[in-house]
């Protein structure tokens, strides 16, 4: 099923939002390592884009203008290449060792009395975030450590 880059862009950036940071999932998942870059990148890259055109033509004119305006755009796309890249991920389904412990943690929240959403038989990436964030918010740090 293809996807505008639009829905994945808008996918990416709730992906983020809702994706755990946690310092358990880190070698676990590259999401935590993505994010952390995109983040950075969202912040970053902006202002470098100006600054690059801004001194290219305060130091050699208009003459190096196309190069200059090349790097920015190159720079404006990297913070977009994380947020399609976390869109992509969040619709991928979980591949078969993720999806047992998936389920798992699923129904050990479910024992411990938490409101998680009805189990899928073929998740994806973006539920498995839904059911972390739940469980990162809202058990107590001793369950958490030991299932992650």
């Amino acid at each position: 099923m293809a996807q505008s880059v639009f829905t994945l862009f808008k996918d990416g950036q709730q992906y983020m939002l809702t994706w755990p940071l946690k310092k358990e999932l880190y070698p676990m998942f590259p999401e935590c390592r993505v994010i952390a870059a995109t983040k950075l990148a969202i912040k970053t890259m902006p202002p470098l884009a100006v600054l690059t055109v801004a001194m290219a033509y305060s130091v050699t004119g208009v003459e190096t203008l196309p190069n200059a305006v090349a790097m920015a755009i190159f720079f404006l796309s990297i913070p977009v290449q994380g947020l399609l890249w976390l869109g992509h991920r969040s619709n991928q389904w979980l591949p078969p060792s993720t999806l047992i412990w998936y389920r798992d943690i699923h129904h050990k929240m479910q024992q411990q009395g938490c409101r998680v959403a009805q189990v899928k038989s073929r998740p994806k990436y973006k539920e498995l975030a839904d059911l972390l964030k739940i469980a990162f918010d809202e058990l107590d740090k001793a369950f958490t450590q030991r299932w992650f």
